[in-house]
């Protein structure tokens, strides 16, 4: 079997909390004392199924302490509304932020869970009335309702598109303009960025970002890192990663530990660069 086991558990990620922060994030908790490095991002930078995630491989290379604060499916809104997360990452030497998907957030045209920012929670009139047809009651989660618009019709998903790459750079803006500390933003994907011509895919993350859209945010931070995975590191598949039978398909859709080492590696020189560890 494609999947790796440690006796007959899995990862075990010691979740832990910052400060008042609802969420629970990767630990083992680190102390937010002296020189650190913070790490936003969804579930890539979580590692989920990965043993040692890049912001671990990280700090092992420099020396420098790195809080990862990678939360699964996270859009900009999970940061955005966490005080403690902004504390942290403006008290920070430096703040690494993955590029998020655009569809994961509230916007004009539905609303999505404060924190699990993939579960869609309701349309707003606007939405229903350009889709007049469906029954957004059918949905939970924001990538299966905007595929099913899509599908019904790809010119009214024009203008859901739209909205959501306006609001993506509105809104990662804010989040730059919010961490005092300089920030490095990380593309970390499967794919290259692509242009608004091409209509980057719904399944493709970080679902609906284009490259003129991560291009409008760059002069905003320290530095812009393409950490786009290598073909070598695609064609490992789940090789290192750590998940049982049942979770194959969602692993699959995932990292694997020799992409964490690239990303690792164009992540060095840039933040010693910014910072030398304690």
């Amino acid at each position: 079997m494609a999947y790796e086991r440690i006796g007959d558990a899995s990862l075990d990620y010691v979740p832990c909390r910052y400060g008042a922060s609802k969420l629970l994030f990767r630990g083992p908790r680190r102390s937010l004392s002296g020189a650190y490095a913070v790490f936003l991002g969804g579930t890539e930078t979580y590692g989920k199924f990965i043993a040692r995630p890049y912001p671990a491989l990280v700090e092992a290379r420099t020396g420098l302490k790195c809080v990862n604060f990678g939360w699964p499916n996270a859009g900009v809104d999970v940061f955005l509304n966490d005080a403690d997360v902004l504390a942290a990452a403006s008290g920070s030497a430096v703040t690494v932020l993955q590029v998020p998907p655009a569809p994961n957030m509230s916007n004009r045209f539905y609303r999505v869970h404060p924190r699990r920012n993939d579960r869609f929670l309701e349309a707003s009139a606007m939405l229903r009335a350009i889709y007049g047809e469906v029954d957004f009651t059918e949905f939970h989660f924001t990538r299966h309702m905007l595929g099913r618009l899509h599908d019904l019709s790809p010119e009214r998903f024009a203008l859901v598109r739209e909205e959501l790459q306006a609001a993506w750079r509105a809104r990662m803006r804010l989040l730059v303009d919010h961490i005092a500390a300089p920030v490095v933003l990380l593309w970390m994907s499967r794919h290259p960025m692509r242009g608004a011509a091409d209509v980057p895919d719904i399944a493709e993350d970080p679902a609906l970002v284009t490259r003129e859209m991560v291009g409008e945010i760059a002069p905003l931070v320290h530095a812009t890192i393409d950490a786009t995975t290598s073909a070598a590191a695609r064609e490992a598949g789940t090789a290192g990663m750590v998940f049982s039978e049942f979770e194959a398909p969602a692993a699959a859709e995932l990292p694997n530990p020799a992409a964490h080492v690239e990303v690792a590696d164009k992540l060095v020189a840039p933040l010693t660069g910014i910072v030398a560890p304690e």
